[in-house]
């Protein structure tokens, strides 16, 4: 699509993009007319920009139909034959990678590069005696520190998964991006944490205090620094701190206390609004899809008009909410945790996230019990005795001739993520109980994450190893299903741990209740090559300067 005829069609909000957007910038640029035009009017340059927010990821059925927590032991994907499964049985390759990260993040880099070189010093002349000039140029004055933010996002994007990339900050021709090599993780890292820093001194925390004309959606002062930690705490982490140097681990705690200190966000009262809500408080940043019912037909039970099923919760994820009188996980036998009645009394998460058996959806109970209307045998029943609830919105409704669709928000940055990396890098670089000069522990910030979810504190007196161990499980239950997992296991270096992937096996007692039965449904494959993504094949036949990944 070029872009004349995309402007045409122009956009329903800034983040509410059409499935075209990734062919955006698929035009001539040989013609310096076209840039030009673009370039040289306000309302295609903001269109442009816009553009290239469409490139920021979101997990809504990201990997052919499959969220990527199915590659992970958050989840099981119901269908056999979706690519999402070669992750889990070992079969993905460079020759045959399972996305196109490393083409749609360069392609939203390049789309970057070229925008901060077309606009510098564009004052628009043509439009200066429009009525709204200035409020116009006070938007404009933001665009390059937006644009930069979404390089330094994309970058990120790619060294989690690839490592050492090329770092490239100007538009190159096709002859000379043949020939790029990679800077190392440390020096795209170190551009990412300044790319932060700088534009996080010049957006707004809010823009809609900034500017007199309301978006949402926008980067602001806050995204930048949620970007700073998360790159800080990935490079802290063992898979990129060989050496486990604490000065890492510092600087991730300092830069989640500069979003703490702030007090610019806060935790939602009710765990279900963090996600699917854009007018959040605890929302530092989120990609607002247009209204869809995508992601429901392929994640409503089996059993209710228009489900499929799809990503289906594990027992291994529902394992790790702990009871909610004691704090204790259920595997201790001073926990209060009944296998006869395994839901009552969990941590209140488990309900918000998860649809069990013999809960209620749609006004409907669910019967995920063998022979039940949305249990096995029936085909395309869930394997693992569970439903996805978070991300799913309920009130869609896939009847014939009655269908709607809803907005959906992916969180791409939320304060309790924030509190959570906080507490991780705190942990290990003073341990549980020593604020040394932030100003709040790790066991602090920690237990305001619990306390919104209704659980007890953390108990004081933990060694860091304990600390560590159950921070790691508050953190797979509060952030499940947004895309952190899969990534989680890769830099504390534990895939092997996950390799085993349980289920249960609901049967309905004859005179009443159920009994419940834990299998193991899966053994996966997980080598340590497996903690990068192999560089695609295809980019090493154009690039022969570009290195593989260790083992692919």
């Amino acid at each position: 699509m070029r872009i004349k005829e995309y402007i045409k069609y122009g956009l329903l909000g800034l983040l509410v993009f059409t499935a075209g957007s990734c062919e955006y910038l698929e035009y001539d640029e040989t013609s310096y007319n076209r840039k030009e035009d673009v370039f040289s009017d306000f309302g295609r340059t903001k269109n442009f920009l816009t553009g290239i927010y469409s490139y920021l990821p979101t997990d809504f059925n990201s990997i052919d139909g499959a969220m990527r927590s199915s590659a992970s032991d958050e989840a099981e994907h119901v269908w056999d034959l979706s690519n999402v499964q070669r992750f889990n049985d070992g079969s993905w390759s460079a020759i045959q990678p399972l996305d196109n990260v490393w083409g749609d993040m360069y392609s939203g880099i390049r789309a970057v590069n070229l925008f901060l070189e077309e606009t510098e010093g564009q004052e628009f002349p043509e439009e200066r005696w429009n009525e709204d000039y200035h409020e116009m140029m006070e938007q404009f004055e933001m665009y390059p520190y937006e644009a930069r933010f979404l390089r330094a996002f994309f970058y990120f994007e790619l060294i989690k998964r690839y490592k050492n990339v090329p770092l490239i900050t100007e538009v190159l021709t096709p002859e000379e991006a043949k020939n790029v090599a990679q800077d190392s993780f440390d020096d795209v890292l170190s551009f990412i944490v300044q790319e932060c820093d700088e534009v996080a001194r010049e957006l707004p925390s809010d823009f809609g205090e900034f500017s007199a004309v309301k978006e949402t959606g926008r980067v602001t002062k806050g995204a930048a620094l949620a970007l700073k930690t998360r790159s800080l705490l990935y490079a802290a982490s063992p898979l990129h701190n060989i050496s486990g140097d604490l000065t890492l681990w510092q600087e991730a705690a300092q830069a989640g206390k500069e979003i703490i200190d702030s007090g610019w966000y806060s935790l939602e009262s009710n765990y279900e609004n963090v996600v699917n809500n854009y007018t959040s408080s605890e929302l530092i940043l989120g990609r607002r899809e247009a209204a869809t019912n995508g992601f429901e037909k392929r994640n409503f039970p089996i059993g209710f008009e228009g489900g499929n099923t799809g990503t289906c919760p594990t027992q291994n994820l529902v394992d790790a909410y702990e009871m909610v009188e004691s704090g204790l996980p259920i595997t201790d036998g001073e926990s209060g945790f009944d296998p006869i009645f395994p839901y009552s009394g969990r941590d209140p998460r488990l309900e918000q996230t998860v649809i069990l058996n013999n809960s209620v959806w749609k006004g409907q109970v669910v019967e995920i019990f063998y022979g039940g209307v949305n249990g096995q045998p029936k085909d395309n029943a869930t394997e693992t005795g569970y439903y996805l609830k978070k991300y799913v919105i309920e009130s869609v409704n896939l009847e014939p001739n009655n269908t709607n669709s809803k907005e959906h928000t992916w969180v791409l940055f939320r304060y309790a993520e924030v509190l959570l990396n906080y507490a991780e890098a705190m942990n290990e670089a003073y341990g549980p109980e020593d604020a040394a000069d932030m100003g709040m522990t790790a066991l602090a910030a920690v237990n305001e994450v619990r306390q919104r979810a209704g659980m007890p504190d953390f108990p004081a007196g933990m060694t860091q190893d304990e600390f560590r161990a159950k921070l790691r499980n508050e953190r797979r239950v509060e952030l499940a299903f947004e895309d952190h997992r899969f990534w989680d296991v890769r830099r504390w270096m534990i895939g092997d741990e996950t390799t085993d992937i349980y289920a249960v096996n609901i049967a309905r007692n004859p005179y009443g209740g159920f009994a419940y039965e834990t299998t193991l449904l899966e053994e996966r494959v997980f080598e340590e090559k497996m903690n990068l993504y192999p560089i695609p094949q295809a980019e090493i036949y154009k690039n022969p300067n570009l290195e593989q990944n260790p083992g692919w």
